[in-house]
């Protein structure tokens, strides 16, 4: 089957992982029958994968706009993936409109992402100018992904059997959002070692800024990745976990979850990008341990800084020595308060590895 892609910017990031949604085209594969949407997911992600390889972004581009107030648009695809036929359905400040539910949870999801970008990173929308936020919902036929394609999110609704409808996510809204910020600042390659510190930062700021909105700390959170998208047989289940790397899944729709913990364990094949879903999970549990024993908001800001200094080759060696750094920075001003922290950071490189 033929799928087309919305005519639109490259595709930055997916949500769900390319060796998850290629177990389940394989488990769900039946001949004389429908393709199971995974399988159609999985090809259209692969077609978004390729042409994210090819886009080169624009750093003047990037640095041309005028500072101003972020404000939300949010667009009904109805299930299709042409953008320009996409219906606008709320605007900045619009009362809620009901129908589609998916689009007053974007509009919520965009706002309590942005308001964790200003109230703790101090942080002006993506591009820190209040870069406007586009959000299409209802996109594709049982779409089951979402994903940050330069300068839009796209959410998808889901089969219902494995995933739900991504838009009722804050944490999927927070990670892809993420993936602009890290557009903005560093830039990072998205293959190897930066890809997945690509992916790591996605998934830092996409928790905490979900974690903001829920009141949560460092120890009440779960801080596992995607399990609010689960359909209700997979309860309990989810994509990544940052305290645990490798836990968060185990059945035979999704496969086991191969992420390590452990620079032992580092995946050094070709798929995903030289492993960018994958190795995230090293540096995933270092900030883990960091805001465990610091607190999240702290750990969050240390990071946040680190981000501001890295650029678009750097390796996890490079991220542990420029985040240590800023941690020394931060306590020395006394932004972060816990006396320690430098060496709680680096301890936490050390546990996993990379220092």
């Amino acid at each position: 089957m033929s799928i087309r892609i919305g005519n639109r910017s490259p595709c930055r990031c997916l949500f769900v992982p390319p060796h998850i949604l290629d177990h389940i085209a394989k488990v769900t594969a039946v001949s004389d029958a429908k393709p199971h949407p995974a399988t159609l997911t999985a090809a259209a992600s692969k077609q978004l994968r390729d042409q994210r390889r090819r886009a080169v972004v624009d750093l003047v581009a990037l640095t041309a706009a005028q500072e101003g107030q972020a404000r939300r648009v949010v667009f009904d695809c109805d299930r299709g993936v042409d953008f320009d036929a996409a219906r606008k359905v709320r605007g900045e400040g619009d009362p809620p409109v009901g129908r589609p539910e998916s689009a007053d949870a974007a509009y919520d999801s965009v706002g309590a992402v942005l308001e964790y970008y200003s109230k703790v990173l101090r942080r002006n929308s993506l591009d820190d100018l209040g870069l406007d936020i586009n959000a299409y919902v209802n996109y594709g036929e049982n779409f089951d992904n979402a994903f940050w394609d330069g300068s839009h999110i796209v959410l998808g609704t889901g089969d219902g059997e494995i995933f739900t409808d991504f838009s009722q996510s804050r944490e999927v809204m927070g990670h892809e959002l993420a993936h602009g910020v890290v557009e903005h600042t560093a830039n990072l390659e998205y293959n190897g070692q930066s890809g997945a510190l690509n992916e790591h930062f996605a998934d830092v700021f996409g928790s905490l800024a979900d974690q903001h909105s829920q009141g949560l700390t460092a120890q009440s959170a779960n801080w596992l990745i995607g399990d609010e998208i689960m359909a209700p047989g997979l309860y309990g289940e989810a994509l990544r976990s940052m305290a645990h790397p490798g836990t968060a899944y185990d059945n035979p729709l999704k496969g086991r979850d191969p992420q390590p913990s452990h620079m032992q364990d580092y995946y050094a094949g070709p798929l995903d990008n030289q492993g960018v879903h994958r190795n995230s999970g090293i540096p995933n549990r270092a900030f883990y341990l960091t805001a465990a024993e610091i607190g999240a908001d702290e750990a969050g800001l240390i990071w946040y800084q680190g981000l501001l200094n890295l650029w678009p080759t750097a390796t996890f060696p490079d991220a542990a020595t420029v985040i240590s750094a800023q941690a020394r920075i931060l306590v020395r001003d006394k932004v972060v308060t816990h006396r320690n922290g430098v060496q709680v950071v680096r301890s936490a490189f050390r546990a996993v590895g990379i220092l």
